[in-house]
């Protein structure tokens, strides 16, 4: 007999149509980002751009961590040490990128970290591969090749920015991976809000040489961005994934992401005129196929 309330709680063979409106409205915030990440650089330098995002989303975390006990020092140790990794090299490195590369690549390349979420989790937490994850796999970091020989235009990607997103996508999966461990005990709310507290603190000293090497302080359009990145994608995308995960189970919550570049790409096109070309468009098709299958659910 089914379950009264599997399709009010999502995990049933229905999804609640307001949680699938929630999908949508993640999907666009979260596909936003790189391209307004783009937009406000015009305005201030990547470091400066980075710092004021986290330092924006701290206030709108910080109540999760009101009537909660410090965990112990050596977690607070480790979750620095993966801020470190994370933010101090992950968004670093990719708020870089996308001021070298097109927005378009940049997303594209971004794409690569659900897959490479799978790589380290075989390798860190022993879990097991399918022959559709390698397929995967493989066909996803060969349509990246693709995309980068087709950036847009009107001018093509730099190879530097592109090596920058790369990076970044190391960094962020294998801190999304290793701190999987501390989330489970302490809870994803509590640690993304320490993340983001301990990354504003980290991020002052290079955002305050950035600065002081070249001051370019945000005006109105880089502070809205600057308010856009750390109010909605930070705290607020985190804020409706963690209630989605609640709701809908974990495969529709995660399969949903994969249209964020489609939604970035589109945006780059209106906000920056990028021009999609055939290799482009196939291999970002191919990416994108390729994150699919290597997120199919496995057989137990």
């Amino acid at each position: 007999m089914p379950d009264p309330g599997a399709e009010a709680t999502g995990h049933g063979t229905g999804v609640p149509l307001r949680a699938i409106g929630e999908l949508i409205l993640l999907v666009v915030i979260w596909g936003l980002s790189i391209p307004l990440t783009k937009l406000g650089l015009a305005e201030t330098g990547p470091l400066t751009l980075t710092a004021l995002r986290y330092a924006a989303a701290v206030p709108c975390l910080a109540p999760v961590l009101v009537g909660r006990r410090l965990p112990p020092p050596r977690a607070l140790l480790h979750m620095a040490t993966l801020d470190a990794l994370g933010i101090g090299v992950g968004q670093v490195a990719q708020a870089l990128g996308v001021e070298r590369a097109s927005a378009s690549v940049a997303t594209i390349i971004s794409a690569l970290i659900p897959l490479l979420v799978v790589v380290f989790a075989v390798l860190r937490l022993r879990q097991r591969i399918r022959a559709v994850h390698l397929l995967g796999l493989v066909l996803a970091i060969v349509s990246v090749a693709l995309v980068a020989g087709g950036g847009p235009g009107p001018e093509r990607s730099g190879l530097a920015g592109e090596a920058l997103m790369l990076v970044s996508a190391v960094a962020v999966a294998l801190s999304y991976v290793l701190m999987a461990e501390v989330a489970a005990a302490h809870g994803p709310a509590v640690v993304s809000a320490w993340s983001s507290l301990a990354g504003a603190v980290l991020l002052v000293p290079p955002a305050a040489w950035e600065l002081a090497a070249a001051p370019r302080w945000p005006g109105p359009v880089g502070i809205a961005v600057i308010l856009y990145l750390g109010v909605l994608v930070s705290a607020g995308g985190l804020w409706l994934w963690l209630r989605l995960l609640r709701t809908v189970p974990a495969r529709v919550a995660a399969g949903a992401q994969y249209f964020q570049p489609l939604v970035a790409v589109a945006a780059s096109s209106l906000m920056f005129g990028d021009v999609v070309g055939l290799a482009f468009a196939i291999g970002s098709a191919l990416v994108l196929g390729g994150v699919v299958l290597t997120t199919l659910p496995a057989r137990q």
